[in-house]
Order: C-alpha cells, then sequence, then structure tokens
C-alpha cells in the first residue's frame, strides 16, 4: 500500500532492520526501484530532491507510486528529500507526497526548530510524516556543497531537546557519512550514534549511504539506523552504463535499448542494497 514513513520506520525497528530509501532521478528508475522491492518483499522509500520532483512532477511521482503500490501489494513512501523552502514542502504534501523532510541543519538550533515545527504542523493535518536533520553532514547534495571544516556531528542533548520540541517522525544524524561519496568510503563515528541511539527514542536516519562500507552498514542498524538513503550509487551506475550504450549503439537504434540496460543496473544495485538492509546478522 501507499503508506507512510512513520509506519514503515516502526516495522524496521521490530525487524531490527532498515529500510532503503532510493532517491530516484527521473521518472524512468522508479519502476525499477519499486520492482527490485518487490523481489526482496520489503517495503521501499522513494526519494526525490526539490529538483526532480519539479521536473518530473509531484502528481505524476504520486500517482506511479499509488498505481504500483496497489499493482505490487508492496508498501511505498514517497518521500521529499531535504528540502529546505517551506513552499516547497507545501507543494509536495498538497500533491499527495506521504513523506517530507525539512534541512534546517545549516541553521542555529533554535530557528532549526521553528523552521521543523511548522513543517510538522502542516504535515500533520494530512497524517504525512516528517523527517529531520540536525548536525551537518558533509558533502555535496543537489548541487549544494558542505565543506569538512563546516561538518558538526549530532549533539545527543540537542537531539532529545529538538526532538522534545518539534514531534518529527525520524532524525537524520551526522556521524560521519558525506553526501555524493563514492570514490571512498568514510568512517563513521560509531560511539556517537550509540550515544545518540541511547538518548532518543525514534527512528534514525544515515545520509550519504552510498559511502558507508559493507561490514559498517550492519553495524549502524544494529545501532539504530532504521532508513538508509542511497542516491549517489544509483546515479553514478545509471551515468556509467548510460554513457557505455550510447556510445556503442547508433544513433538511430531505439532509446529502449540505451535505457533498459541502464534499468537494469538500479534494479541490481537496489536489491543488492535491500538485502544487505535486512540481513545483517
Amino acid at each position: 500500500m501507499y503508506t507512510t514513513l512513520k509506519k514503515v520506520l516502526k516495522e524496521a525497528e521490530d525487524l531490527n532492520m532498515a529500510i532503503g530509501a532510493f532517491n530516484t532521478h527521473n521518472l524512468e528508475m522508479l519502476p525499477a526501484i519499486i520492482k527490485a522491492a518487490v523481489n526482496q518483499r520489503t517495503p521501499v522509500i522513494i526519494q526525490t530532491s526539490c529538483g526532480t520532483a519539479n521536473y518530473v512532477g509531484h502528481k505524476n511521482l504520486v500517482s506511479i507510486c499509488k498505481s504500483m503500490a496497489e499493482e505490487y501489494g508492496v508498501d511505498i513512501v514517497l518521500h521529499l528529500d531535504h528540502a529546505k523552502d517551506y513552499d516547497e514542502i507545501r507543494k509536495a504534501i498538497d500533491a499527495g507526497y506521504s513523506s517530507v523532510m525539512f534541512d534546517g541543519s545549516s541553521l542555529p538550533l533554535k530557528d532549526n526548530i521553528l523552521g521543523t515545527k511548522r513543517v510538522v504542523e502542516y504535515a500533520r493535518k494530512f497524517d504525512v510524516s516528517v523527517e529531520a536533520e540536525l548536525g551537518t553532514v558533509g558533502g555535496t547534495e543537489d548541487g549544494i556543497v558542505v565543506e569538512q571544516k563546516d561538518v558538526q556531528y549530532t549533539d545527543p542533548e540537542d537531539a532529545v531537546e529538538f526532538i522534545r520540541q518539534t514531534g518529527i517522525d525520524a532524525l537524520a544524524v551526522a556521524i560521519g557519512t558525506n553526501h555524493g561519496q563514492y570514490k571512498s568510503k568514510t568512517k563513521i563515528n560509531f560511539k556517537r550514534l550509540e550515544e545518540i541511539k541511547k538518548a532518543v527514542d525514534i527512528p534514525l536516519v544515515i545520509h550519504g549511504g552510498t559511502g558507508v562500507k559493507e561490514e559498517d552498514v550492519k553495524k549502524v542498524i544494529r545501532r539504530g539506523i532504521r532508513k538508509f538513503n542511497v542516491g549517489t550509487e544509483l546515479l553514478v551506475g545509471w551515468n556509467r552504463k548510460a554513457k557505455e550504450c550510447y556510445d556503442s549503439h547508433k544513433e538511430n537504434v531505439s532509446n529502449r535499448d540505451n535505457v533498459v540496460p541502464c534499468l537494469n543496473v538500479i534494479e541490481e544495485i537496489v536489491e543488492k542494497k535491500i538485502n544487505l538492509f535486512k540481513n545483517i546478522g
């Protein structure tokens, strides 16, 4: 069914696993991600940036997620990722998104709380889940760059107050990951994650999941991560296969011959990730 972030993360908590949150960068990727989740018999979170949502069309994304959830009998969440503008969040909620993220991580704590509360108040009217971020994750996300000198780990005491004041459903934490990291692997601060998990009682989220070592994926899930974001790995996989196909095929070949191999790569990546997220030992 078409459902909320809050509901699927409750199931993840009960089963001690994480739900994969995969960024679709175009309309074509969407069915491949969902079919991989069907094959793995798990819920899936479809994420879009504001840029992708405006490019594809909010209602187009909502319609496809609802239709495929019904057709395949899989739980699907449609989530707006890293939105900083209240009007963009309202646009997604009004179009039918079931989950949104307000990213006030670059703001002072009080401003982050105030901005997040405003989003939560609107989202609650429509039974839409809300994720927020505390601390600063490095790297590049949708064209916005956070330098390493500006990275700040999530403070557990601030997290307690932030959750109490805002009533969010999930908290994205900064523990060493970086957006857009795929050529190397990050060093996770497990101690900080353990401190955060001990202090709070809501699901925790990893951003910059592509840069996390496979053995560390299991470690962070055991320490409370329930939503695991993957975006860059899909984008890189698609682009590499697309370049290979377009370089090798004639100009007048059907575009399907260039796109379908890319979809196969997406489905393969997503299946592998979901299998890792649910089978942590």
